[in-house]
């Protein structure tokens, strides 16, 4: 159980540091892009600033997933 809350601490902070990082370097950034969703799209954003933030919502997606399998077999 500690090793869990160590590793979910862990990617919170990490990945807390690269959305930091992302809004420091995104700052000179020209080229914006909309992003369409089935009701609307958004507002003008950078492609960095896009790319970024799916890398960042995938990486604590896959780190929660893989806490909550390992939490599963712990039970079984």
């Amino acid at each position: 159980m500690f090793f869990l809350l160590k590793k979910a601490i862990f990617a919170i902070v990490f990945n807390s540091s690269l959305f930091i990082l992302l809004i420091i370097g995104i700052q000179n950034s020209s080229n914006k892009s909309r992003v369409n969703f089935l009701i609307g799209e958004t507002v003008s954003l950078p492609i960095s600033f896009i790319s970024g933030i799916s890398f960042i919502s995938g990486s604590l997606t896959g780190v929660f997933l893989t806490i909550n399998s390992s939490d599963k077999k712990e039970n079984i």
